[in-house]
């Protein structure tokens, strides 16, 4: 049953290791079987409206995106830095909702089933929208994990439970400042991957040092075994081949909503061929990492 099963689990500190592995843990063993890192891609759904959000989500895993992360819009993000925090207010101000962010995931669901997608943000939407209504629904259009900024392990109950009950990962932020205390707490009801997140302070303004980040993924595969993907700051092909050479895989953001803002209008309208500049640096980014040799084990 669904007690021992959970209490096993927790022993395991992986929060589904007793259940099949889902899309998530099936990419993550594909890349290793391929012998490298991946490449994790968040983009704000609705940013900057639903039509070319649709066109950017759709194009990502042909550019090269290994699993995706779809950021649900909030009014206020505040662990996100100025460029995130504004892709979040336009797809707001041009109508989207959470609603409107699964059903962006169940369409991109009828042309990929394999591509891993989690969102990502902030409880307060979740909690609005009724915490298991929306776990029914992010089941039913195809969303694979959770990443939720403003939960700390222990006020994660009333969302990880019913997430874990119907199979969808929940993915926890470990940071620089997680010490030797902390992690364990933060790692016993992971599942999916772990994020870390390599340096101190809000998304998109500046890059970790690469030794820095060898040593904080050591020091986390002590206290866990599921992969590690590495994010905040990572703006070119030569960094995301580094990070994703010594992490499972490279979390890149900012530079793709940096990409969306430097192409609107003066009406904050789209200019043409702006999905298909993000993609070009999708697959920039990819490149490099792929072209960056086999892994070291």
């Amino acid at each position: 049953g669904r007690v021992l099963r959970c209490q096993d689990s927790r022993r395991r500190g992986d929060g589904m290791s007793a259940q099949k592995v889902g899309r998530i843990g099936q990419r993550f063993q594909a890349l290793k079987a391929e012998g490298r890192g991946g490449l994790i891609t968040f983009v704000t759904a609705g940013d900057p409206d639903l039509e070319t959000s649709s066109e950017i989500l759709m194009g990502l895993p042909a550019a090269g995106a290994d699993l995706i992360e779809l950021g649900m819009p909030f009014s206020d993000p505040m662990a996100d830095g100025p460029a995130i925090q504004a892709s979040s207010l336009r797809a707001l101000k041009n109508g989207m909702t959470l609603k409107k962010t699964l059903g962006l995931v169940a369409d991109f669901r009828k042309q990929d089933f394999e591509t891993p997608v989690a969102l990502m943000g902030y409880y307060n939407p979740i909690y609005i929208y009724q915490t298991e209504a929306f776990v029914a629904d992010a089941k039913a259009a195809g969303v694979d994990g959770l990443i939720i900024v403003d939960l700390p392990p222990e006020e994660v109950d009333e969302l990880w439970r019913p997430a874990r009950d119907v199979g969808i990962d929940f993915i926890f932020l470990t940071a620089p400042t997680s010490d030797d205390t902390r992690l364990p707490v933060i790692v016993e009801r992971a599942s999916g991957f772990v994020y870390y997140v390599s340096i101190t302070g809000i998304t998109g303004t500046r890059s970790a040092d690469i030794a820095d980040i060898g040593h904080a993924i050591k020091r986390l595969r002590r206290h866990t075994d599921l992969p590690i993907g590495v994010g905040f700051g990572i703006k070119t092909p030569e960094q995301a081949a580094e990070v994703a050479s010594v992490a499972d895989a490279a979390v890149v953001g900012s530079a793709f909503v940096d990409i969306v803002a430097a192409n609107l209008d003066g009406g904050g309208k789209p200019k043409p061929g702006l999905a298909g500049k993000v993609l070009d640096l999708v697959s920039a980014l990819s490149a490099g990492i792929r072209g960056a040799g086999t892994k070291v084990a």
